[in-house]
């Protein structure tokens, strides 16, 4: 009993992703080329070939994926694909009728083009002319669809030569709104598809792609030259007993060609599409050749392996990416094609790719020794994780680029130490102190890395607050919540954020240490007093006796010291004895001492009126600001740029400081470890 087969089932079987919209185009271009060769042989410069948009007649717009600068087209309904090749000939129009024909079998060819069709436009009308063997030209015309099948249709009267054309009408709307709007995407994505042609031996014929709407036209062998700087040498890779064949191009650069690529080919195709970027040191974008002129790389792939184990559809391979366990030996999967032909593509590129190197590298030191002095200590570990970069590569990327490698660094540091901790006591393996040297050189590095990180975070804080007190660009100085925001954050108290979010190192080095800390919250939401004021002191620290401790070992009692920080906008000059800062501090300082205390973790504090207390009162010395200084009997210093003094009934040392000399004071405590570092101090 014969099998029979439902062609409505095939092409709802069939695959096609959408962002393989123009494939059934394609395929119908190829096949036009392979008529071509089959009338013309090496004599192939005869051959036409013709690709026609058609849009619709209506005054409808395609308005999906408007980007900039792209003008809304009438949608496409349709391509025309017309070839003089040798036509649909008997042989060739039983091989239509068979479902998965093996008729161009050894072309790599799978049959299932035509079910491509299908699944993409909703029918298909072919007219054909060719040549009995008498030499008698003939017609042939048929439709196409998945309800009435092949429909022979009435033979075309006016034939003058062979070659036929196939015309797909009913551009479905899901496959029509992801493929290329205009006709010169278009006609580089058949191009792409179908380069293989144009770089053999004989070449390939004259093809061209033509809009309806405005009459352009784009000729694939100009296209061609637009692109190509130069061919390489065609080289050949065994891998696993597999021969594989390399075509390696070099790319005119452009906005298009303007990263490495690998092109998977099967069947004289492309298939899949894979960028190349930094899989190879150096080989990041554009490359340099001996007389310094640029151009992007691009290799094109083909083996016989590939043409067994591309899918039906073609839009990938049938292969592991991984090798299996369960893998027979001589099997391949694309991890290991790869890597064999990228070996040979770093042979071929060697020059190019050392010059990268080296650019690259000179632009990690510039921006090193410019902006990220953090990464030095580590930057010979980093090269030897054969990290290369972009000469082009903007900051912000190179910045992200060396962190994550320092990640990787830190990690494998970790996993090092454990495997020595792992072997340590038992019997020593022979490289055992080599690698514990290794180790301890390698964390050492990294411990420089943070350190210079962390002063080099001092030094952005710095400057970050220089420009937070200056005028702005309207002429207005920033609102004292911007200062807030940069020494510690608002709202917020030292049981909610970590040690790094604090920046109270630029009023005194001591703030950094504290039992308890909280900014710009009510005093009767703090645990270490139980007042009902609502009333929100800047910055609030206490210590713990006997001696100032971190914040996460806040259990030590009785209180050592309390610290009151208020901030002032730049250059405010509204300080009246209702608004004083001063005095503001000192209220907090007595609230803080009348008792209730806690410690951070909800510790009873034992009655504490005697701790020393500290307020600093950051604000610029308006003249309302010295009043309230004056009035107070501070002292001025030296230099005009601060008030200070001990008020006896408080028990509290007051130093009022501009914000001129905060940032002085700040930058001069730093700046040994700024010229360390290589960072100007001023």
């Amino acid at each position: 009993m014969a099998l029979t087969t439902s062609l409505n089932g095939r092409v709802r079987n069939t695959s096609l992703p959408k962002s393989h919209a123009l494939l059934p185009v394609l395929e119908a271009v190829v096949n036009s080329i392979q008529a071509i060769d089959a009338r013309f042989g090496e004599n192939v410069e005869q051959g036409r070939l013709s690709v026609r948009i058609r849009r619709s007649a209506q005054g409808e717009l395609d308005l999906g994926q408007i980007g900039p600068g792209r003008v809304p087209m009438k949608p496409i309904v349709g391509f025309d694909i017309e070839d003089n090749g040798v036509g649909f000939t008997p042989e060739n129009m039983v091989s239509f009728e068979t479902l998965d024909s093996e008729h161009k079998a050894a072309m790599g060819c799978r049959g299932v083009g035509r079910l491509l069709w299908l699944k993409a436009f909703e029918r298909v009308t072919v007219s054909s002319a060719y040549k009995e063997d008498d030499g008698i030209l003939r017609g042939r015309q048929f439709r196409f669809s998945i309800d009435r099948e092949v429909e022979p249709d009435q033979e075309p009267s006016d034939v003058s030569d062979a070659g036929t054309l196939v015309s797909l009408d009913g551009f479905k709307k899901p496959f029509q709104r992801s493929a290329p709007k205009s006709v010169e995407p278009i006609a580089r994505e058949i191009l792409e598809h179908c380069i293989w042609y144009f770089l053999r031996a004989g070449g390939a014929p004259r093809v061209t792609v033509i809009d309806d709407e405005d009459a352009e036209t784009v000729s694939l062998e100009k296209l061609m030259d637009e692109i190509l700087l130069s061919k390489m040498d065609t080289t050949t890779v065994s891998i696993k007993g597999q021969q594989f064949n390399m075509v390696s191009l070099r790319l005119k650069p452009s906005t298009r060609n303007a990263i490495p690529r690998l092109y998977w080919c099967a069947a004289n195709r492309v298939v899949v599409e894979e960028n190349l970027t930094g899989k190879i040191p150096g080989l990041n974008g554009r490359l340099k050749d001996a007389d310094a002129t640029e151009f992007a790389y691009a290799c094109y792939v083909s083996s016989g392996y590939l043409n067994t184990n591309v899918r039906a559809d073609r839009t990938a391979f049938d292969l592991p990416e991984r090798t299996l366990d369960t893998a027979a030996v001589e099997d391949l999967s694309l991890d290991e094609i790869r890597a064999g032909v990228l070996d040979e593509v770093e042979k071929l590129l060697d020059g190019p790719l050392k010059a990268a190197r080296e650019e690259g590298k000179a632009r990690v030191n510039d921006f090193v020794a410019r902006r990220a002095p953090r990464y030095r200590p580590v930057l010979a570990r980093l090269e030897e994780l054969g990290v290369t970069v972009d000469p082009s590569v903007k900051d912000q990327e190179l910045e992200l680029l060396l962190h994550r490698n320092l990640q990787k660094l830190e990690a494998g540091a970790i996993q090092e130490g454990q495997a020595l901790l792992a072997e340590d006591g038992f019997a020593r393996p022979e490289d055992y102190d080599e690698r514990l040297s290794r180790y301890l050189e390698t964390v050492t590095e990294i411990n420089q890395s943070d350190l210079a990180g962390y002063v080099a975070r001092r030094r952005t804080i710095l400057d970050a607050l220089s420009r937070t007190i200056r005028l702005d660009e309207q002429g207005k100085y920033s609102r004292e919540d911007k200062v807030h925001e940069l020494l510690f954050p608002m709202r917020k108290d030292s049981n909610e954020v970590g040690s790094d979010a604090s920046n109270l190192w630029i009023i005194d080095e001591r703030l950094a240490f504290h039992d308890y800390l909280a900014s710009d919250k009510p005093l009767k939401t703090m645990p270490i007093t139980d007042s009902d004021s609502a009333t929100e002191p800047d910055i609030l620290l206490t210590r713990i006796a006997p001696g100032p401790v971190l914040a996460a070992e806040g259990d030590r009692v009785p209180l050592a010291s309390i610290v009151v920080v208020e901030l002032k906008r730049p250059m405010r000059n509204d300080v009246s004895e209702d608004k004083d800062p001063i005095q503001q501090s000192l209220n907090y300082v007595k609230r803080v001492r009348a008792g209730g205390i806690k410690t951070a973790s909800g510790r009873q504090i034992p009655a504490s009126p005697q701790p020393p207390a500290f307020c600093y009162i950051v604000a610029d010395l308006t003249s309302t600001m010295i009043e309230r200084c004056e009035n107070a009997n501070l002292r001025p210093m030296h230099d005009g740029t601060g008030y200070f003094g001990f008020n006896d009934a408080a028990k509290a040392y007051i130093e009022v400081i501009s914000f001129d000399r905060l940032v002085s004071d700040a930058f001069q405590r730093n700046r040994a470890f700024f010229d360390k570092l290589g960072l100007p101090s001023s």
